[in-house]
Parts: C-alpha cells; structure tokens; sequence
C-alpha cells in the first residue's frame, strides 16, 4: 500500500492579512516556521520513503523542516505550485471584492473558471494530481510527503480520487501546517483515510489563497 500525505505549508504574513497569494513567492513568517518544526517530528514518525515540494519558498522551507529530522533530500516540482490567481495575486481579498465584483461573487460561489485570469480549477487539477501520482510513483508501497499548497492540494486530490468540484466545495481547507492523508491498493485505488491532521488549530484563510 502506498501512503500519500499532503502537507500544507507553514503560515506566511500573507496568509494572516488575508492578501492572495497564489504563486507569488511568500516565505513563512516565524510561526510559519514553528509550525513547520512542530509538525514534522509527527510526520518523521510515519518513516517517509521521500519528500517533494513545490518550488515556492514556503512550501519549500516547510519540507526543509522534515527533510532535516530524516535525512532525506527534498525533491521540488512546479506542478505543485498554488493556484495561479492572476489579477488577484498581491491584493488584499478586501480589495479583490472591490475591483472584481462579479468575478469575486463567481468565485465564492464555486465557478471553477471566474475570470479575471484565474486559472481554472480543471487545469489546477490536472496540474497537481499529475504531480502527486508522480511523487507516489518515487516510493510504491511506501509513504511519500508532499509539501505544497491548500488550494492546489485540494484539487490535486480530487483529481486522484475522482470527485469533481461540487464534492470538493463540501472539504475544508487545510489548516497552515496539516495535511491529507491518501492511501493507493491495487484493489481500491485511492482512498481518503484523514483530513486537516495537525497540532495547531487554526483558522483559516479563505480558500487559501
């Protein structure tokens, strides 16, 4: 059985001001770190095979946390980057509201494709999925961790257990610093076994920008 847990990055000053910042390169603030530090003597005691990242500096710095209880490199694939929000990205989702109106009132009301360059959920689904089956193909029957993004791990699950958007809309966000877990038999497939697992409870920032 193959083990996938897909851990969401530590928080950013980003994250706390409700700014977007989809691929912008945000790196963690200090509890962002200590989160990271926290998390990962749980996640060293599941004895992963691998650890992949996104290449953004906060999912990065995140793995960096595990990689080095462990001892195992940090691999990093630009597939497992955020959401890209194109127009959006450096605002405030105050000031988002203000500019976009209706693509914002789309957005929040699950359009996967609202406009304003967004890149459609579809593609961002496609995107990571492929990626995370890729990182479980680097350890079959073992347990791979993947540090990356809460919008981005969102449909990148989906992707692989099948569930298309509307199932998506009813799980919530990752909180910074928990993760997913997805297990793969040759009978089953994959499978959701736990969700938004961590020390720390949070809140969170809308859909995790």
């Amino acid at each position: 059985m193959t083990r996938l847990i897909v851990w969401r990055h530590g928080n950013t000053d980003w994250n706390a001001a409700n700014r977007v910042q989809g691929q912008l390169d945000v790196p963690l603030n200090e509890l962002g770190r200590d989160q990271a530090r926290a998390a990962a003597p749980l996640l060293a005691a599941r004895r992963p095979d691998a650890i992949v990242a996104s290449d953004l500096s906060r999912a990065a710095e995140t793995a960096d946390a595990l990689a080095a209880l462990t001892g195992l490199p940090v691999r990093t694939d630009a597939r497992l980057r955020e959401r890209h929000f194109g127009q959006w990205q450096g605002l405030y989702l105050t000031e988002v509201a203000e500019r976009f109106p209706e693509e914002y009132a789309r957005w929040r009301a699950g359009d996967p494709d609202p406009g304003a360059d967004l890149e459609p959920l579809h593609d961002l689904g496609e995107r990571v999925g492929a990626a995370l089956q890729d990182a479980a193909d680097l350890a079959s029957g073992g347990t791979v961790v993947i540090a990356t993004h809460g919008g981005g791990s969102r449909q990148g699950i989906g992707r692989l257990l099948g569930w298309d958007t509307a199932v998506l809309r009813t799980i919530g966000s990752l909180a910074n610093c928990h993760w997913t877990e997805l297990r793969h038999d040759d009978v089953r497939g994959w499978q959701l076994r736990a969700h938004n697992v961590g020390l720390i409870t949070a809140p969170v920032a809308v859909d995790a920008v």
